[in-house]
């Protein structure tokens, strides 16, 4: 059974006069690390939100189902309260608490708060003894208040983590540290939905969906998602560097010579 899944989600503009997601249906494994790609436009972040039950992306059709229960029609407190949190693409301006304060804010068990606190700036690579007591002011990097968004989320130890572009607004970070976090944030039992402009960070997914213009086309492993899109968006030679995992290529450079040459999608 799948931890998330959506059927036949269709979502409009606020005006209600087009639509954003067309028809959109695909399930997210517990335990994994789904990544939605696609180009700019196609809806990506639209569909997170909606999946957060956020009032501004109502779904207009179709379903919702988290853990086999039906929340097309709960609200985004109701939707936390089962374990499904929002990483936002940008970060909370909360000026003058201190960072310790702030991550402990969403942690409900607060017998192990500050080792919890802790924790989360280390998957981070953020030093506690650094950040703990430091305010959250304009004295932070646009990088630093991010991971520090990103700690917050890990250390409420929700069930699925929408990370909507979390590398959006980073200082410099390669794939290897992405990987990293994401393999820590699966060993602490959360499951990761993310929304990526960079294809190369979404290599670290075990699964994809490829979002395009609002129409879901493909859902499958995350390398032949990935080069599905390459195809779609004519990106061979990109697609030849991105496309290997843990060290190895995921397609021969000849198999993908040979996809491209294929007719059609």
């Amino acid at each position: 059974m799948y931890l998330l899944e959506l059927q036949n989600v269709t979502i409009p503009t606020l005006d209600g006069k087009c639509v954003i997601v067309n028809d959109v249906s695909f399930g997210v494994k517990e335990g994994t690390i789904h990544a939605i790609i696609g180009p700019n436009g196609s809806g990506k972040s639209t569909l997170a939100y909606a999946i957060m039950g956020l009032d501004s992306h109502k779904i207009l059709r179709g379903k919702i189902l988290f853990n086999g229960k039906d929340i097309t029609h709960l609200n985004v407190t109701e939707r936390a309260q089962l374990g499904i949190t929002l990483a936002w693409q940008e970060p909370a301006r909360i000026d003058g608490l201190s960072v310790e304060k702030y991550i402990s804010l969403g942690i409900r068990e607060k017998t192990n708060c500050e080792e919890r606190v802790r924790e989360a700036l280390e998957i981070v690579s953020l030093e506690p003894e650094k950040y703990l007591s430091r305010k959250i002011d304009e004295t932070l990097s646009g990088g630093e208040r991010k991971r520090i968004e990103l700690a917050a989320t890990i250390a409420m130890r929700p069930h699925l983590i929408i990370l909507d572009e979390p590398d959006s607004g980073l200082d410099f970070i390669i794939v290897e540290d992405f990987l990293r976090i994401f393999n820590k944030i699966k060993e602490l039992n959360m499951t990761i939905l993310l929304i990526t402009h960079r294809e190369d960070i979404g290599i670290v997914a075990d699964y994809g969906t490829l979002l395009w213009y609002g129409d879901a086309l493909i859902t499958d492993e995350f390398p032949k998602v990935m080069l599905h899109y390459c195809k779609k968006a004519g990106l061979k030679e990109f697609c030849k560097r991105t496309l290997s995992k843990n060290g190895e290529k995921c397609f021969s450079d000849d198999y993908i010579e040979k996809i491209f040459s294929e007719e059609g999608d």
